[in-house]
């Protein structure tokens, strides 16, 4: 087989040889492009992996120190997180807002109400609306809505300055209340 090769090298014209080799090299050059290439691929993929497991792993870690915390937290929302009693709650909790907002002279506009999405781990009915006030009087509002006991969960927030007033502030929120599960009893 060799000696084939070499007869045909031997007939080719110089030029022919010159083509003969450029061809070779680039085929040369293409294959190790490609070979580099998807060597160079494994490596960054297999890099990211390992990043991604070397997180995950932390995150575990962090999780089994903090075991007991998270079972007491557990435990606390089985205890306390509220039942659906209808969808009146809906409303219940746009009044609760209107009050929170007029402790605070927060201007109140577009209220509506709706139920929200149903999971595994809750319920959930919504009020959106749309405010105009201070600064440090939004703070106060969004401080007072949020508590822990109270299972509300701000869904979507939108807040600009007022293009009126520079001192103002607008904001769009939709702010949730979850619920326990249908399925679960309390205790």
């Amino acid at each position: 087989m060799m000696a084939k090769l070499t007869g045909a090298y031997q007939r080719m014209s110089q030029r022919e040889r010159i083509m003969t080799l450029a061809v070779a090299g680039i085929l040369f050059l293409l294959v190790n492009l490609f070979v580099w290439r998807w060597l160079l691929g494994t490596i960054g993929t297999s890099r990211r992996e390992l990043a991604s497991r070397k997180a995950t792993r932390s995150e575990q870690t962090v999780y089994m120190k903090e075991r007991d915390l998270w079972a007491r937290r557990d435990q606390w929302v089985q205890k306390t997180q509220p039942t659906l009693k209808g969808a009146e709650e809906a409303s219940t909790l746009l009044d609760q807002l209107k009050q929170i907002a007029g402790k605070y002279n927060i201007l109140i506009e577009n209220p509506a109400i709706g139920s929200g999405e149903t999971t595994p781990n809750h319920q959930a009915v919504f009020a959106s609306i749309e405010t105009s006030s201070h600064w440090p009087e939004l703070v106060h509002f969004l401080y007072d809505v949020q508590q822990p006991d109270a299972f509300l969960v701000f869904e979507s927030v939108n807040l600009v300055i007022d293009s009126n007033d520079a001192t103002m502030m607008r904001g769009k929120f939709k702010i949730a209340r979850w619920f326990a599960p249908a399925n679960r009893k309390k205790g």
